[in-house]
């Protein structure tokens, strides 16, 4: 029965409830009190913030700061809704120059976990502590700590059980926490950010030198040799800065691309995609850019008050701002100024990747390999066409005349009455992603002397959440001290193995979209990256026999072959009568 029907009257809500649907605007997960947290201890005048978590912040989040610190009777104050130090008046909403504003952030998160701060001013004696227990303050009283703030958050959402239910693994929350602290860095890189897990450190960011040194921490060291530096302005009460990834340096999605506006972690659809824009003839439109890039403005051109977690931000006169950030970005790359590498690459058309696979000769272990010696790309030989090679049919797909590859992309055949083009990637990849899901998994190449990798925060992160399946496809990685890891064996199939840098585009890719959500599907996603990235690639020169081989495997998946595991299409077939159609041909 609806209110209406059973005539209910209009109530006040109870300020328990209106509290807890507020907080429900601000706290999405135990990321968001941690980016919450964080921006305090920024707008405090922090210089070093550590984050430390239990069960993936489920259990726990604390966020310590060095700070200016809260005076003891402010503290009650301090867990108050629409209580800040940040705002005076409503004259200060139309320039902003803070991280946090609005006066919620602890009173939400205080009003669905049990809250405790501690907190010290300098030239007190001592510092002063309150607890909140789901919305419920506590008398402030004295405790021991130096001169800054330490938040302690315990059982998020322990009284909005609706709530709980939706987070993901202490895995993946840890994952989401991490990216927070990235960006955070990325944007603040004059700050040392440390984050811990069950007691032990997983990420920790000195205060970098540039941006090219913040970055190269963040998103791997492979940057400095792939990167330009951004400069324009300030002009018209703009300056952007920053560094780019050349691009020879691409991603899978967008989550390469950091923005920050006035210190303030941003997203923009409209400037992420100035600054896809700017590489439109360099990078295919299913790859993305890497950036991170600071952009500075007057504040009264900016409104941060149009997201309860302030995420997204109002530009006044934005596609002037978009419109410059792709000039910039497309300068640096086309010119290289302030190159960190001046080798820019051609464009995209006139330069394939570099395949992920490289053919061994026998099945004996091979040498380790320098990842900075690697070839950029392989030089092709005309060597004497092959017969056609005939792949047997099935019931649901006809035979295939193969006639050889084109681009090294695509295989051209012909089949009752139609030219068929297969795409190679595509087919290998769901022959792939059925074996692992089967149990069969890849071969497994072991390296005669082991590989030293360097992995970024992320990536170990990432390698530690999918540690089984990352081994069962061949990737054999083993701790080396600090951020070394030991690269032991990579995946082979059908007598190709990997790439050993395959591992990182796996990682990342983990990391961004295979995280795992809820507990059904998880191996069928990870097993579609680790298919992905242990597949024949663009580029890769496959002969007809191969190719048959790759065939008739997908044949025999039935229904499945049809497509990649992302969705895309493996085989195409144009019909004979379309052709005859376009050559303008009697009966077309």
């Amino acid at each position: 029965m609806s209110p209406a029907e059973r005539g209910a009257p209009i109530r006040r809500l109870s300020p328990e409830v209106v509290h807890r649907i507020a907080a429900g605007e601000v706290v999405e997960r135990p990321a968001s009190v941690v980016k919450e947290l964080v921006e305090n201890a920024l707008d405090a005048g922090a210089t070093e913030v550590t984050v430390a978590l239990r069960g993936g912040g489920l259990e726990e989040v604390e966020v310590r700061d060095d700070g200016a610190g809260i005076r003891p009777e402010e503290l009650p104050l301090a867990v108050e809704r629409y209580a800040t130090s940040k705002l005076a008046d409503a004259a200060g909403l139309d320039a902003i120059d803070t991280l946090g504003f609005r006066g919620e952030a602890l009173a939400a998160i205080a009003a669905v976990s049990h809250l405790t701060i501690v907190s010290r001013v300098a030239g007190e004696d001592a510092a002063a502590t309150i607890s909140v227990d789901g919305g419920t303050v506590g008398p402030p009283g004295p405790a021991g700590r130096g001169v800054g703030t330490t938040v302690t958050v315990r059982d998020l959402f322990f009284n909005v059980p609706a709530r709980r239910k939706f987070l993901r693994g202490a895995a993946a929350e840890q994952l989401a926490v991490g990216d927070v602290v990235d960006r955070m860095y990325l944007a603040r890189p004059d700050v040392l950010f440390t984050v811990s897990a069950e007691g032990r450190t997983v990420r920790q960011y000195p205060r970098a030198t540039g941006p090219v040194d913040a970055a190269a921490r963040v998103l791997g060291e492979e940057l400095l040799d792939h990167a330009v530096e951004v400069a324009d302005g300030p002009s018209d009460g703009l300056a952007v800065a920053g560094v780019v990834g050349r691009p020879s340096l691409h991603r899978g999605t967008s989550h390469g691309i950091y923005l920050a506006v006035n210190g303030r972690v941003v997203e923009s659809k409209t400037l992420a995609q100035a600054v896809r824009l700017a590489y439109r003839d360099y990078l295919p439109p299913a790859r993305f850019p890497v950036a991170v890039l600071h952009l500075t403005l007057d504040p009264l051109r900016v409104d941060v008050n149009v997201h309860p977690t302030k995420r997204e931000v109002r530009i006044a006169r934005e596609r002037d701002v978009a419109e410059r950030l792709r000039v910039a970005v497309r300068r640096a790359i086309r010119e290289g100024s302030h190159a960190v590498d001046r080798d820019v690459p051609d464009p995209v058309s006139t330069s394939p990747a570099p395949p992920v696979f490289e053919p061994v000769e026998d099945d004996r272990p091979v040498a380790g390999l320098s990842l900075a010696a690697m070839p950029a790309s392989r030089q092709h030989t005309l060597v004497a066409p092959e017969p056609p090679r005939s792949v047997p049919g099935t019931s649901r797909h006809p035979s295939i005349r193969l006639l050889g590859p084109v681009f090294d992309l695509y295989w051209l055949g012909e089949s009752d009455g139609a030219l068929v083009l297969v795409d190679q990637h595509a087919a290998s990849e769901r022959v792939v992603f059925e074996a692992l899901r089967s149990g069969d998994g890849l071969a497994r190449q072991e390296l005669v002397e082991p590989i030293t990798l360097r992995l970024t925060a992320r990536r170990a992160e990432a390698l530690a959440a999918h540690a089984g399946p990352v081994d069962a496809a061949g990737f054999s990685v083993e701790p080396f001290g600090g951020d070394a890891w030991r690269l032991r064996s990579v995946p082979s199939y059908r007598g190709r193995r990997a790439r050993p840098n395959a591992i990182f585009e796996l990682l990342d890719e983990l990391a961004d979209g295979a995280r795992p959500t809820l507990p059904d599907g998880l191996e069928e996603r990870v097993a579609a990256s680790i298919a992905c990235h242990s597949a024949v690639r663009a580029g890769d020169v496959i002969e007809p026999a191969e190719m048959g081989r790759i065939l008739s495997a997908l044949f025999a998946l039935g229904d499945a072959a049809f497509a990649c595991p992302h969705g895309r299409p493996v085989v195409v077939q144009v019909p004979r009568s379309r052709l005859d159609r376009w050559f303008l041909r009697p009966g077309g």
